[in-house]
This record gives C-alpha cells, structure tokens and sequence, in this order.
C-alpha cells in the first residue's frame, strides 16, 4: 500500500517544470475557455518570474478543430480527427500566442510524434530545440502531431507524452493537471470508501490495479495513462504530481497546498540520464581522445573534436560511442552528435572550422556533457586508472 502520509513536496522545490493540460480543462463545446487560459498563463508567469523554467503539453486541437469544422458529436473517423487536429491546431497556437504575448512572452511550438521520442536523432533535435527556446526567453507548446500521426505510430494521450517530453527535457517536475484531484485507492464518485493518497512513493502493481485496466473507462486520458506517464517519469529522475486543474489558476493553487498526489523521482534527471547512456545503449564506435581532452572530461567539460585523434566504428548521429584514451581505457559512453564520416573529418580540429569542413554549421561539441557519462572510478580519482 502506498503512503498516507501528507506529502512535503512543494512545486518551488522544483526549476524545470512541464505542466501537461487536458482538452476538458481548456476546450468546451468546441470553445476555447479563455478566462481558463489566461488564469493558466498567469499562473506559468509567475513560475518564471520566480526563476523557474516552464514547458506545456497541450491537448485541445481536436477539440477545437471539431468546432470550427462543425463535426457532430460522438466518435470521429481517424480522417476527421486528424483534420480537426489541423484546424484547431492554428488556433490553439493562436491562443497561446496571444495570452503569453500580452505578458512578453513568446510561445515556441512543437509537434511530435512518437517516432520524435523514441528514435535518438530526432531525439536529439527535439531536446535541442526545447532547450534552445528556453535559453531564448520563450515558452515550449509542445502537442502531439495529430494531423500525420496514425492509431499504430501514436502516443494516443497527452499524459505519457507529457512524460517523455519531461524526460527528453531533463526537466525535474511534471505536473498533470486533470479533471480529478489525485489517486485514490478506487474511483471516488464509485466508491464512499475509496481514500485519498497524497503521495506515492513508488508504482506497485498494487498502484497500478487502482488506476484501472487497459480496457476501463478510465483508461484512455484517465489515471491509467497517469500512472503510466509516472512509472516514465519517476524512473528518468521527474517528480510527477496528480492535481485538478477544474479552477482558476490551478498552479497557484497548487503552490498554494492544494490537494495532489505526489510520484517522487527515483533520481535526478541528470543522473537517470547518465546511467540510461552508461548502461543501456549499445556503443556503435569508439572515440580516441588525447591526454587534455581526458582532463577536460574529468572536469565536466564537453569533448570537442581538437581533443580526439581517432574515431572508429560506423556510427550515426544521435548514437551511443565508447569514448577511449590512447591507452585504451574507457573514460566515458556518450551519445555523438555527428555521422562517423563527419566526425572523421573534424576530429583534431578547432570547433570554429566545423562549418567550412562539413558545410553546415554544426555543434561545436562533438558530445555534449549532458549527453555523457564519465566513468565514475576515473571522475573520483580525477586520473586515468
């Protein structure tokens, strides 16, 4: 059984934070909720203005799309749903665009598809673009592709989306505001004696059979695909929190000690990160870097190609290396951020050449810190063993 006790998560705890919303909360009857929304970036102001960086999974283009093309209610054809994705996407950005922009803020907006998520090249590129926007001052409006996306290539719910993305984003905070308050150990409106649960520690098989199985009600956007999005959240380092977001400014509220239910991260995300790349990813070649390069890593500095003498194997961006010393040890795994005929060509040169030796104008690192992981035993010992 789960905790009962009174969670000591507060959201202040927390710097990058993605807030995943449903189309319930912000569409209705095929309407934009326009107080609901700007009481949402009023509250999205208030997280940045405390330094806090701020990303947001949106449903509500279908909802909106379904409204503007006047499709009648019940079941929609994957056809229609897709062309109701396609028109309401435009205004749904339109939206967001206009509320943000009369606090200064600019939206960024991003499409994904599962294949954006899962494949490491496009990974790579969407991590890159999240974090590029931040940087930028701007806000990510992240949505699933519904107009291109089929039932057998999509997420199919905004909850597990929403996960990936705050995992792809090392973001240490995700927040599902839905049409309920938290998990309760059965569905409340159901059952009188079904008992709230402020916080989770871990996902049980036990937990899991509270949300419901793949064929209820609850489902599809319900707290299966909430419990599912914290099982990917909690293990890449996310603390996930379960809250209404039926109010006016539902994360003020939250700040404030509305009820939730906390999913404490099992991790940092950086950590979680680095050990997915150190354990889990078969290596496709191998790095050799010289003796600075190797006290650049020790230090917590990117590898850059002055650094390397020698690349082997046929590896493509986005893939996992083995990065070596010249006596051959391993010194760390990351993921390379450029094809092996590229990385052959820049290796042992200086970063400002990358563009008139490859043609574009490429990173400057050749593996990024953050897409590393330095053997711990030579990190420690600040030397190579």
């Amino acid at each position: 059984m789960a905790s009962l006790m009174t969670s000591t998560h507060r959201l202040s705890d927390y710097n990058r934070i993605v807030v995943k919303i449903g189309s319930a909360l912000l569409v209705e009857n095929g309407t934009l909720k326009q107080s609901w929304l700007e009481a949402l970036v009023t509250d999205l102001m208030d997280l940045i203005s405390a330094g806090k960086e701020v990303i947001v999974v949106s449903s509500g283009s279908i909802a909106l799309g379904r409204g503007l093309l006047g499709l009648a209610a019940g079941a929609l054809k994957l056809e229609e749903s897709q062309a109701a994705a396609a028109a309401g996407q435009i205004e749904l950005a339109k939206a967001y665009a206009e509320a943000l922009g009369n606090h200064g803020k600019r939206p960024g907006q991003i499409l994904l598809t599962l294949g954006d998520t899962e494949q490491r090249r496009r990974y790579l590129n969407a991590r890159a673009t999240i974090g590029t926007l931040l940087k930028l001052g701007a806000v990510p409006i992240i949505n699933e592709n519904d107009s291109v996306a089929t039932s057998e290539i999509r997420y199919g719910d905004n909850d597990r989306l929403a996960a990936r993305v705050a995992t792809m984003a090392s973001a240490d905070c995700l927040v599902l505001l839905s049409d309920i308050d938290g998990l309760y150990t059965a569905p409340p409106a159901q059952n009188p004696d079904a008992v709230f649960l402020p916080e989770v520690p871990r996902i049980t098989l036990e937990i899991e059979d509270m949300a419901g199985s793949a064929g209820s009600e609850l489902s599809r956007g319900g707290m299966k695909t909430k419990i599912d999005a914290g099982k990917i959240a909690t293990a890449a380092g996310t603390s996930m929190v379960i809250t209404s977001g039926k109010e006016l400014n539902p994360l003020r509220r939250l700040a404030d000690g509305a009820r939730c239910t906390w999913f404490p991260a099992m991790a940092t995300p950086a950590s979680a990160r680095k050990a997915w790349i150190g354990g889990h990813l078969e290596p496709h070649g191998i790095i050799t870097i010289d003796e600075g390069a190797l006290r650049a890593l020790l230090s917590g500095k990117s590898l850059l190609p002055a650094g390397v003498v020698r690349v082997e194997g046929q590896f493509l961006r986005g893939d996992a290396v083995r990065v070596v010393s010249t006596a051959g040890r391993d010194v760390a795994r990351g993921l390379i951020a450029y094809d092996h005929d590229e990385a052959a060509l820049i290796i042992g040169r200086n970063s400002t050449e990358i563009e008139a030796i490859v043609g574009y104008s490429g990173r400057a690192e050749l593996i990024h810190r953050d897409d590393m992981a330095v053997d711990e035993g030579l990190e420690k010992s600040g030397q190579e063993r």
